[in-house]
């Protein structure tokens, strides 16, 4: 402060000398002016001092502080003015007169010396900094050579914050990004070096020790590549999280972290629109089903966010619906979420709950979902994923809710097992219920989750920790992947498409074959397929098939707003009344365990229900090692 009035004072001082061009002869012109000199010493400090320039940490100064320091001295400007011109100044003829120059000037010196004392503060100790860096590099701390690659927001913004704290182990020898316009240049004074084709050239150019991609909307393909290029130059790579994970657009060094097989299978970022999930979502009561499990609570993770004005969060499990609860206070401390437990199952317990609290928007996630273990299990199947929805429309439609979302699964497309043909069923009542109420009743249906409970990833990871082997039913084995994050993204917006009755279809994109993703997690693990990790094939198990589809025929998929989400508008649907006796029926079989009635009526209510045979893996060889097979496709 005692240097801006030194400041505010020069300035001032300068205007009269430029306007008057009296450097020598000046005397006069400051007793003349003395009301002027000595308004600015009290208009601006206490005026910058309201507009924070006292409070500001300048070593880290950006254009939010710039413009601070503009507004100040513009606001301050005009009261001098203001002062001048209708109290202060000289009157001459009756009219106060004073040199409208000398405003404008005082106001331009002053903008470049509070502002460039500023710069120069930061200037300093910037280089005070750098001086540290690099008798860090000279001494004992041996700092990790890195090469980024994305010379975007998400890059800059590491090596900003690499260059402010010097502790952290890392020197920033430059970036790569295929932008051709941004080759050469420098960020933060690290320069653009190449391409991504360059990554190997320049790490033993460089020396570089690891590489780091800060890309968040990077797709899996660049990441593999990437990957692949510095796999050649045996260099570790690590990456930032991926947009779905980075809900709030932040980045920072410490989200730097091993890649992982999400963002090998990473798609560009979704769009959503927030204002059309937010219209349904803010202010409503909301209700989750499976609120424990891996999409619902996803689901609640993603709906706090949106404000409802209570989250019900239903579940069977205990100790999944306390986890996910005290996540929720921490994640938002003010979201009212109330844990509800209680079996879909359970007719009674979930229509006292439905009308006690009222749901609007109800999003049904809960259900058993493993192939082989409802083959041997079909009355669970049926009574959880079948009765248990049934409930729930039955509840819904009884306390009035405005919306309803079911969770459904690629595999109720042309059944060939229990689970499927039990999510089947749920979708025909759901738009059975649509159709009667004309409500935004809907169905979403998607492929498999990346790292979901249950699912083949963590089965392959604890495999891989054990030394092996990896088990993989059948090498042409294919499955639709989406991350958890991004496939709830897409849920919640289904839910605000939905005027009641459709089936969406989440784009999935191309089907992934689980052998090379059981190959890239081994990798992964710094590990090599075949040498170091034995994968062997163990057979197409009970119920399963070897490719899933997303859309049954005569389903004729359209478009719809969202990019993202396709609707299909099933035909030939059973009637209510031949519905009801088909589950009955089929609810029946399943308890007295008779295979035959089961799947004869199953067939009877789903035309394209057709219980998968087993699948010979290779003529008298299962179960067989990888390399058999190689050997074998070799011939």
């Amino acid at each position: 402060m005692l240097l801006d009035l030194v400041l505010i004072l020069g300035a001032a001082v300068g205007a009269f000398v430029i306007r008057y061009e009296a450097l020598v002869r000046i005397g006069p012109y400051i007793v003349q002016n003395a009301f002027f000199f000595l308004s600015v010493l009290l208009v601006r400090p206490p005026l910058y001092y309201f507009f924070g320039l006292y409070r500001r940490w300048w070593r880290y100064a950006s254009i939010a502080e710039l413009a601070a320091i503009a507004q100040a001295v513009a606001v301050g400007s005009l009261i001098v003015a203001a002062l001048a011109f209708g109290f202060l100044a000289p009157v001459v003829d009756g009219v106060r007169v004073f040199s409208r120059s000398v405003l404008l000037l005082e106001g331009m010196l002053n903008l470049l010396a509070i502002g460039g004392s500023r710069i120069l503060l930061r200037l300093v100790q910037t280089r005070d900094g750098t001086r540290e860096r690099a008798n860090g590099r000279q001494g004992d701390t041996h700092p990790r050579r890195v090469l980024i690659m994305g010379a975007g927001d998400a890059g800059a913004l590491i090596v900003r914050e690499m260059h402010q704290n010097p502790g952290l182990g890392y020197l920033p020898v430059g970036f790569v990004d295929d932008d051709p316009a941004k080759q050469g240049a420098q960020i933060y004074d690290v320069p653009v070096l190449g391409r991504r084709q360059d990554i190997p050239r320049l790490i033993r150019a460089q020396g570089i020790d690891e590489v780091i991609i800060a890309m968040p909307t990077a797709p899996g393909a660049v990441i593999r590549e990437v990957r692949a290029l510095c796999a050649q130059a045996r260099t570790p790579v690590k990456t930032i999280p991926g947009l779905y994970e980075l809900l709030d657009g932040s980045v920072r060094i410490s989200q730097i972290r091993e890649v992982k097989i999400e963002d090998l299978l990473r798609r560009e970022p979704i769009r959503t629109d927030l204002a059309a999930v937010e219209g349904y979502l803010a202010g409503a009561v909301v209700l989750v089903t499976g609120a424990g499990g891996s999409i619902g609570s996803e689901l609640c993770r993603q709906i706090a966010a949106r404000k409802p004005q209570q989250l019900l969060l239903l579940g069977h499990g205990e100790n999944s619906i306390y986890t996910i609860l005290n996540e929720l206070h921490d994640l938002a401390p003010q979201l009212s979420a109330l844990p509800l437990i209680a079996d879909v199952r359970d007719e009674g317990r979930i229509m006292r709950l439905f009308l006690k609290h009222r749901p609007q928007v109800v999003f049904h996630a809960a259900a058993h979902k493993h192939v082989p273990l409802m083959e041997s299990n079909a009355e669970e199947a049926f009574t959880t994923n079948v009765l248990g929805t049934q409930n729930l429309l039955r509840a819904a439609e009884e306390a009035g809710a405005a919306r309803f979302v079911l969770i459904s699964s690629d595999k109720a497309v042309n059944p060939v097992n229990v689970m499927g043909a039990s999510k089947y069923l749920a979708e025909v009542l759901v738009q059975h219920v649509a159709q009667r109420l004309g409500r935004p009743f809907v169905v979403v249906r998607f492929g498999n989750v990346l790292g979901s409970r249950g699912s083949v990833v963590p089965l392959f990871q604890h495999q891989i920790a054990a030394g092996g082997p990896v088990t993989i039913t059948h090498p042409e084995m294919r499955r639709y992947f989406m991350t958890i994050p991004e496939a709830v993204q897409l849920v919640l917006q289904a839910g605000a498409l939905g005027r009641g009755g459709e089936v969406f279809v989440l784009d999935m994109g191309a089907q992934i074959r689980i052998l090379d993703l059981a190959q890239d997690l081994i990798s992964l693990s710094g590990l090599r397929p075949k040498e170091d990790i034995e994968i062997v094939f163990t057979g197409v198990r009970p119920g399963e098939k070897l490719y899933e589809e997303l859309f049954a025929p005569g389903e004729s998929p359209a478009p719809t707003a969202h990019a993202k989400i396709l609707v299909a508008r099933p035909q030939g649907l059973p009637s209510e009344a031949r519905l009801a006796a088909g589950i009955e029926a089929v609810l029946r079989a399943a308890r007295e365990e008779d295979y035959t009635t089961l799947v004869r009526t199953l067939q009877e209510i789903i035309p394209s229900f057709a219980p998968a045979p087993q699948v010979p893996l290779w003529p008298g060889k299962m179960p067989v090692a990888v390399d058999g097979w190689w050997a074998a496709t070799k011939g």
